[in-house]
């Protein structure tokens, strides 16, 4: 997705951990229109009328799940990373270890909003080590649903993750791909 490339070499920083920063436009401020471009391209790259919901993590994939979502017409269903009192009844639940923050998370889900009839598309911002949607993916298959696909708006395909969910057998759909990234700017795949 040459637009989102383009925004990626414009406003992208990169900071030391291989990490970029995007959030002028992504994921801290929301560039809407480009977002909806991006929502645009994954119900191309996701044809299917099977898929029943969409599924995100907080909090950075909620606003392009979101938008995305419009194009499916179905619902927005996002896992916490962390117990909230709103959440009552069973739950769906996982570790999830942050590449961006350093952190493992206990995720979960409530089982109302998931179940083994439902046919799932993931999105999310980044996809780096594949810790977040291999969690995302855990717990789909608690629920006994389905997965369609995964669509990542930013994959490092310098790290491990895009290949894991490849070998794994899952349609995984990333919008712009970096095959390396040093301080001094990035290049694509």
């Amino acid at each position: 997705m040459e637009l989102l490339k383009e925004r990626i070499l414009k406003d992208g920083l990169v900071k030391p951990g291989n990490v970029l920063k995007v959030d002028s436009f992504l994921n801290h401020q929301m560039d809407i229109d480009l977002i909806n471009e991006i929502g645009k391209e994954f119900r191309r790259r996701f044809p299917s009328d099977k898929i029943t919901k969409i599924l995100t993590i907080e909090a950075s994939g909620i606003g392009i799940a979101c938008i995305a979502a419009q194009y499916f017409n179905v619902p927005v269903v996002f896992a916490k990373k962390a117990q909230s009192i709103n959440i009552d009844g069973d739950v769906y639940h996982t570790k999830v270890e942050s590449f961006t923050h350093k952190k493992v998370y206990d995720v979960i889900l409530s089982k109302k909003f998931l179940s083994a009839d439902d046919h799932v598309l993931i999105i999310d911002d980044f996809l780096a080590n594949g810790c977040a949607l291999l969690g995302l993916i855990d717990l789909i298959h608690e629920a006994g649903a389905s997965i369609e696909g995964a669509g990542i708006v930013i994959e490092k395909g310098f790290q491990q993750g895009g290949k894991i969910i490849r070998d794994s057998g899952i349609h995984l759909e990333s919008l712009a791909i970096i095959e390396s990234m040093t301080d001094t700017g990035l290049t694509f795949a």
